[in-house]
């Protein structure tokens, strides 16, 4: 049996523009079921992808190359995944604002656009890097879209605590998603040569794909999700599995400190506006701006009182590096730990009073005895 033509070439016989719609938002907030639904529609995952695993068995849906060079930079930049930091944002923007970087993912989004004129890329590191990838996909000619996914707050730290053994417990991984959410809604706002940004509630797709995902095809413009097959649609029905929502939290259950949890709260009540149609106003963005200020406020109070348990994690670390590497190296003399230039600047009459009383002398060669 041959393959059954694309429904994107038979409705639109003429083509159908570039397009990459980018997926964002938390680690385990369901990018990996939006980015799955739409990939079984149509759209193009730029091959090869991650593998599936343990923690999301039906696949996530993201392509390896850009996993890979998005902890490449982030390790550059002293960042981490889930990090609460607001500075983050700063060190990540460095590397958005270098043309070498921009070239390397036009160079590499480029060729893919052979495949299908629609792609879809997915990584939950993908805000720390959302300006450098918009600028790559209009250089390639194609037109950068955007779905933010929205899960409550304490389910996504209850699956992160549950799938990934973190061991920073419920405030950190609260924070950060205040932290990764507030930013991703500032940098998917409508900017010159954008079409358009929605934000998708993972309950709302696993209780009604159809319906959500139609909506954010139109949204979009998205001919691949408009114009899909009866086949396909079948296959996303076996792809969804109402049990995805393994975790069920709420944000009592994380007992967070009382200003974080309000913060949290509300960040999540405003983030829901704008899944609804109209919500998304510039009313809105001038609460969410708001309440980036008052997360910058509450981390730098934060970080200002708990210098000394920064500076303790410091000496611990160096004082672990110091006993690694005297484990590593068992045999070597304290001499020969001092360095050179120290045991140069020794006299040559204290060097060896120090060899006698250590018992290694040199012998004639210069070799110690």
């Amino acid at each position: 049996m041959t393959e059954q033509p694309r429904a994107i070439d038979e409705m639109n016989p003429d083509g159908v523009p570039r397009k990459v719609l980018f997926v964002a938002g938390a680690g385990r907030s369901g990018t990996s079921t939006l980015a799955g639904i739409v990939s079984k529609l149509g759209m193009h995952v730029p091959l090869p992808e991650v593998p599936p695993d343990d923690s999301n068995p039906r696949g996530f849906s993201e392509p390896q190359w850009v996993v890979d060079v998005h902890d490449e930079w982030l390790k550059e930049a002293l960042v981490q995944v889930s990090d609460s930091r607001p500075g983050a944002w700063f060190e990540t923007g460095r590397i958005c604002s270098r043309e070498p970087a921009r070239i390397r993912v036009s160079e590499w989004l480029e060729p893919h656009f052979a495949e299908h004129p629609e792609l879809v890329v997915k990584d939950p590191r993908l805000s720390w890097f959302l300006g450098l990838w918009r600028v790559a996909a209009i250089r390639t000619g194609a037109t950068p879209v955007f779905a933010t996914m929205l899960r409550p707050p304490a389910e996504v730290v209850g699956s992160k605590q549950k799938y990934y053994a973190n061991k920073l417990g419920s405030a950190h991984l609260a924070a950060s998603w205040v932290n990764m959410l507030l930013h991703t809604e500032r940098a998917t706002r409508p900017a010159e040569g954008d079409g358009g940004r929605v934000f998708v509630r993972y309950e709302d797709l696993l209780t009604d794909w159809v319906r959500t995902t139609t909506a954010l095809g139109h949204a979009l413009d998205l001919q691949t999700i408009i114009h899909t097959r009866s086949d396909q649609i079948r296959e996303v029905h076996r792809f969804i599995d109402p049990n995805l929502r393994r975790v069920t939290s709420t944000l009592d259950d994380l007992a967070l400190p009382a200003r974080l949890h309000d913060l949290t709260a509300e960040t999540w009540e405003q983030l829901n506006k704008l899944a609804d149609e109209g919500g998304d106003t510039p009313d809105a963005h001038a609460t969410f701006d708001q309440l980036r200020e008052a997360y910058v406020d509450l981390y730098e109070e934060a970080e200002a009182i708990s210098r000394s348990t920064a500076e303790h994690a410091r000496h611990q670390a160096r004082r672990r590096a110091l006993a690694e590497a005297e484990a590593a190296e068992p045999t070597r003399s304290l001499a020969d730990r001092v360095p050179h230039d120290v045991r140069a600047a020794i006299p040559p009459s204290v060097r060896r009073g120090v060899r006698r009383a250590l018992g290694r002398e040199r012998d004639a060669t210069g070799g110690d005895r």
